[in-house]
């Protein structure tokens, strides 16, 4: 199975529907991830190098990943890949490139999609990835593909997209993730990257492709337990923490007070006409499926009318000595309308549960600046 997510465009100021998702084909990141997985593991020499032993570790321990372990230089990508072309509502995505030890995912590496539009018809996306992996192996660094990245928009990801991606990525590749960078939390003053990862149950449902009703309450899946978040690390070489010990030594006081702003209308605003929008979308399907419901009892109702009167026939014929009339399917005459898929239903409760969430923790930030000011207050007072 072979796709490459397409980048996203540009989406409207206010989102009335989720992202646009991805286009899926026969060309693309995991078909680029297993074809470099298959020469690392034939190479020989100082292509592979010092990964090559905790590639084996990987292959000895199949347990599922129970944490994640992020290089600094990879959080800078990415960061850096979002401020040169992500600005404002586009979203940006990238490949993640790594080694699993045990349980632990280690991403050592990542480089971005490039942005190109539908024009450019000679652009071989599948012998760019494949270029990308090659010439990092031949400088000796990590070039599995264990995952990819993707920025957010207030934390608009729980999509469609998102879960077809995924589910393409963890079925070709078992222990690959997604991280999510969200870089308007980020601007707020804390580092908003979190990885996910698809339960087992969603994806024994989404292998089946039944996403009906019945299915779904079948497999016992909420919105709840669709998506689990692994833990993430952040590690550093020491040179790194000396070097970053002494430029905040050197960084200017005055830069840290912006992370004591009390403005927050615009952003708590905007969350929350993202979540309004949301809840709109979730009345909507609901009334969809209280129609369902309805025409559903109508036809049941219909049907045993329809058996009680054959049957009091039937037995008027049979008082006059005639035959029986004969069987008919009443599946035939009375055909079951359509259930409406559950899938959107719950992943629009999934988006909810995040906005609340962000905003949650939103305000517990803001609530606790503002004590923190009226403590500074009453003492200079």
């Amino acid at each position: 199975m072979c796709f490459r997510p397409e980048p996203f465009r540009r989406a409207p100021p206010r989102l009335k529907a989720p992202l646009p998702g991805f286009r899926f084909s026969l060309s693309g990141g995991v078909a680029a991830g297993m074809a470099a997985r298959k020469e690392g593991s034939g190479a020989a020499g100082g292509g592979f190098g010092a990964s090559k032993g905790k590639g084996k570790a990987a292959a000895a321990g199949d347990a599922a990943v129970k944490q994640v372990q992020i290089d600094g230089l990879v959080v800078l990508k990415i960061i850096k890949h979002y401020q040169e072309e992500g600005q404002g509502n586009e979203v940006v995505q990238g490949v993640l490139l790594g080694l699993v030890v045990d349980d632990r995912l280690e991403i050592t590496n990542c480089f971005p999609f490039p942005q190109h539009t539908e024009d450019d018809a000679d652009f071989d996306e599948v012998q760019y990835q494949m270029e990308m992996m090659r010439s990092l192996r031949h400088v000796n660094i990590d070039h599995l593909h264990v995952g990819w990245y993707q920025s957010t928009y207030y934390g608009s990801f729980v999509t469609r997209a998102l879960l077809d991606s995924q589910f393409s990525y963890q079925h070709a590749i078992e222990e690959s993730v997604v991280l999510i960078y969200d870089p308007i939390k980020t601007a707020q003053g804390s580092l908003s990257l979190k990885a996910y990862r698809l339960t087992p149950k969603l994806m024994e449902v989404c292998k089946e492709k039944d996403f009906s009703p019945e299915a779904l309450k079948k497999a016992n899946i909420a919105y709840e337990n669709m998506f689990e978040e692994v833990p993430i690390v952040i590690k550093n070489s020491y040179l790194i923490n000396v070097m970053l010990w002494e430029l905040e030594k050197k960084s200017a006081v005055a830069d840290r007070h912006e992370l004591l702003s009390l403005a927050s209308s615009n952003h708590l605003g905007k969350s929350l006409q993202l979540l309004m929008d949301r809840v709109d979308e979730m009345s909507q399907d609901i009334v969809k499926y209280n129609t369902y419901l309805r025409n559903v009892s109508k036809q049941q109702q219909q049907k045993h009318q329809y058996q009680q009167r054959r049957q009091q026939e039937n037995m008027q014929r049979q008082s006059r000595g005639e035959a029986p009339l004969p069987e008919e399917d009443i599946n035939k005459l009375f055909k079951p309308p359509q259930p409406p898929a559950r899938m959107e239903s719950l992943l629009i409760a999934g988006q909810i549960n995040t906005y609340c969430q962000n905003i949650k923790e939103f305000n517990a930030q803001n609530l606790g600046k503002l004590f923190m000011a009226q403590a500074l207050q009453d003492y200079n007072n």
